[in-house]
């Protein structure tokens, strides 16, 4: 049987059978999803999450336009896998609340330990408006889905910028089962794992639309590390593993109908600056993400506690599936340092050396906007960083 390769087009990865010829090295160029919005459709999203008075058609309108020119935006920074920005939700994981049933109330709230180590800084950043402001519901009922409207709308949008602008490969986040439990706490359903399996059912329409519509799906799950310092504080890392694996079981059944493929699964420690002394490993954590049913891994590797971790694959590049893109964070997004080019493509460079070009497109930490209306990092330099990300790959993908 011949080897398997892993050939690269611009956006995509596709095997193909082992074939003569040399296998192009170009590097991509993408992000985690969320993205700085404007004032405008900021407004707009707090009306809605206040329960006030607002023109949907308007609405709209503007989520359009909105996302017309972060695509823009993107195209012209180099990013060659494009997402919305996450420009209609206002939160990764809580945007969940305006499109399912169940939930109500409030979620109590849990700082980071780190974070609770060093009550000073914590009451600086609270003092400063440096935490973000938005509901927390609990799930206090069955959670059903409202319909698919909003997401539809999301796509449309997202694939009209597209065209408008000339972006060939696009994503759209959504939340795993496991970060909605991180953030939407159950108060209804008899055990999490109960939870767990209610919310992988009804989020698998979702995951499915998104990837019928040609975009490829990312999953957000960080609860596969920052819930180990924020919610499960109480257990060894050995126990906190085991809640992991049973988040991803959760996932990979919302997923069993989908081509791994087409999807992409991102793991992080918060999108906060702070201590994050009380961070797992993703030495303890590697195996649990291997086992996800996506084919690219999206993580940290620009967060100043996780930048040696690169070591992780290196020393375990035997236990990375021959299918798996890895996705290194080689910008930062919780300073607004702009990261030089040749930063960017040495630490790529790391990655290419122990899975190739081929396998490897440059990424994010984070989001740049992981909350409507907030981000440490200003907008116009969040973009500054996506080009210096595009340039880095390019000076990274010449010398492969």
């Amino acid at each position: 049987m011949g080897t398997t390769h892993l050939k690269k087009t611009r956006g995509t990865a596709e095997i193909l059978p082992d074939t003569p010829g040399e296998i192009m090295s170009n590097i991509d160029v993408t992000h985690v999803g969320s993205l700085p919005r404007t004032q405008k459709v900021v407004d707009f999203i707090f009306a809605r999450e206040k329960g006030e008075d607002y023109d949907e058609a308007a609405f709209d309108a503007a989520m359009a336009a909105a996302v017309s020119e972060t695509v823009r935006k993107q195209v012209d920074a180099g990013v060659t896998v494009v997402s919305d920005g996450e420009t209609s939700k206002i939160s990764y994981a809580t945007y969940v609340k305006d499109r399912y049933t169940g939930f109500s109330g409030d979620s109590p709230r849990n700082a980071p330990a780190d974070l609770k180590l060093y009550p000073g800084f914590l009451k600086r950043i609270a003092e400063s408006g440096g935490t973000p402001q938005y509901a927390r519901p609990m799930c206090t009922g069955e959670v059903r889905s409202k319909g698919q409207g909003e997401l539809v709308k999301d796509i449309r949008h997202l694939k009209g910028a597209m065209s408008e602008h000339g972006a060939q490969h696009g994503f759209m986040n959504a939340a795993s089962p496991g970060v909605i439990s991180l953030f939407l706490q159950n108060d209804y359903y008899p055990t999490r794992e109960a939870y767990l399996q209610a919310l992988a059912d009804v989020m698998k329409t979702e995951y499915e639309t998104i990837v019928a519509s040609g975009l490829k799906l990312q999953l957000d799950c960080p609860d596969l590390a920052l819930s180990r310092h924020m919610l499960f504080t109480d257990l060894s890392d050995e126990e906190f593993l085991k809640i992991a694996a049973g988040h991803v079981e959760a996932l990979n059944h919302a997923l069993q109908n989908i081509d791994p493929a087409n999807v992409r699964i991102h793991i992080c420690w918060g999108n906060y600056e702070g201590p994050h002394v009380c961070d797992i490993s993703m030495d303890k954590v590697f195996s649990t993400l291997m086992s996800a049913r996506a084919r690219y891994v999206l993580f940290e590797t620009s967060n100043p506690r996780h930048a040696h971790e690169w070591t992780v694959f290196r020393d375990r590049r035997s236990e990375i599936p021959d299918d798996k893109v890895l996705v290194p964070g080689v910008v930062d997004t919780t300073t607004n340092f702009v990261e030089h080019p040749e930063v960017v493509a040495q630490r790529l460079d790391r990655f290419v050396g122990i899975v190739g070009a081929d396998r490897v497109i440059a990424g994010s930490d984070c989001g740049f906007g992981t909350f409507a209306g907030y981000g440490a990092v200003d907008p116009e330099i969040a973009f500054a960083k996506l080009k210096a990300l595009a340039d880095g790959a390019a000076i990274a993908g010449e010398r492969a």
